[in-house]
């Protein structure tokens, strides 16, 4: 036996055993972003690359050629162009026969409010508890499902003389036929009923979205203390959908500026139905003058801007609270 062992017993010392390895430093959770914070605001910029350069490809590039060739008398083939300065610009103001299109405008601008309103009346009645609303909800929307084409070519045959319209006119007393597309004093407003038609349910469906977020508790509140139903709609309503309703106005403005597809379609700009896009289209490929279909487009692009400038500062956008 060692020395070692001699001594161990129930009253030796205990020899000391192998020192215990340090224990490693706790090692931070956190990793480090040494290297990656110097380039973490580049991040999103990296997603939103792809879509900035369609943006700028396809909008702000086609924008800023069109402006060019507004100060052009180009025919759209030549591969010359001659610059006559703001030419075009002054003719759209001084010949009457390309500024009238904007009285045409303003018929489908006052179609415009009646769709709103109708849209705006539909919407709050079929938000509550109506019969049968989810089919009435089908039937206000189905119209803007359809192609405008078909729509263009089934209201040819409803508006043709002795057509649709005239037999249920003849039904309710009236008699007589109607050129409902060739007047000029009822083309522009046939048509733009055909507008109203179509894009009520849009809007409708808009602003029930935004009446149904409505807490159902401000109405029970507002009935206890007596109020009606018009004036549930002007107290709640109308102040929670505000937004909605802006919205709706600038589209229905710049859509009244922008018709095309349905007048294009059923008179083609005959008998006065002529609107500033299908001028526009007109001067670029029938009359070859892209120069001046160029200086109409910018000046539609002026006004649209200009009048979302206005209403935006005649009705400012507020934050609606809902409690």
């Amino acid at each position: 036996m060692t020395a070692l062992q001699k001594d161990s017993g129930p009253g030796s010392p205990v020899a000391p055993g192998p020192a215990a390895p340090p224990e490693p430093a706790a090692r931070s959770r956190t990793p480090r972003r040494r290297g990656t914070r110097r380039y973490w605001w580049f991040t999103p910029w990296l997603y939103l690359l792809v879509p900035l350069v369609l943006l700028v490809t396809f909008t702000y590039l086609p924008i800023a050629d069109m402006l060019g060739y507004s100060f052009t008398d180009w025919d759209g083939i030549s591969p010359t162009r001659e610059n006559v300065g703001a030419e075009n610009y002054s003719d759209l103001v001084t010949r009457p026969d390309l500024f009238k299109v904007f009285l045409v405008s303003g018929v489908y601008l006052a179609a415009s409010f009646v769709q709103i309103a109708a849209a705006l009346y539909f919407a709050t009645v079929l938000s509550f508890n109506t019969r049968f609303r989810n089919l009435f909800k089908g039937i206000l929307f189905f119209p803007y499902l359809i192609n405008g084409v078909a729509i263009g070519f089934v209201f040819l045959y409803f508006f043709q003389p002795g057509g649709t319209l005239d037999s249920v006119l003849r039904v309710l007393g009236t008699d007589g036929q109607h050129l409902w597309l060739g007047d000029p004093d009822l083309v522009n407003k046939s048509l733009a009923g055909v507008s109203v038609w179509r894009y009520t349910g849009l809007n409708m469906v808009l602003f029930l979205g935004a009446i149904q977020s409505i807490p159902p508790h401000l109405y029970e509140a507002a009935s206890l203390d007596g109020a009606n139903s018009w004036q549930q709609f002007r107290h709640i309503i109308a102040p929670s959908i505000k937004p909605i309703i802006s919205l709706s106005v600038i589209l229905a403005i710049s859509g009244s500026l922008a018709v095309f597809e349905i007048p294009y379609i059923m008179t083609g700009g005959a008998n006065g139905s002529q609107t500033f896009v299908i001028q526009t289209v007109n001067l670029a490929f029938k009359f070859d003058k892209v120069g001046l279909a160029s200086a109409s487009a910018v000046v539609l692009l002026v006004l649209i801007l200009i009048v979302t400038w206005i209403q935006r500062r005649l009705v400012p956008e507020e934050r609606v609270e809902l409690s």
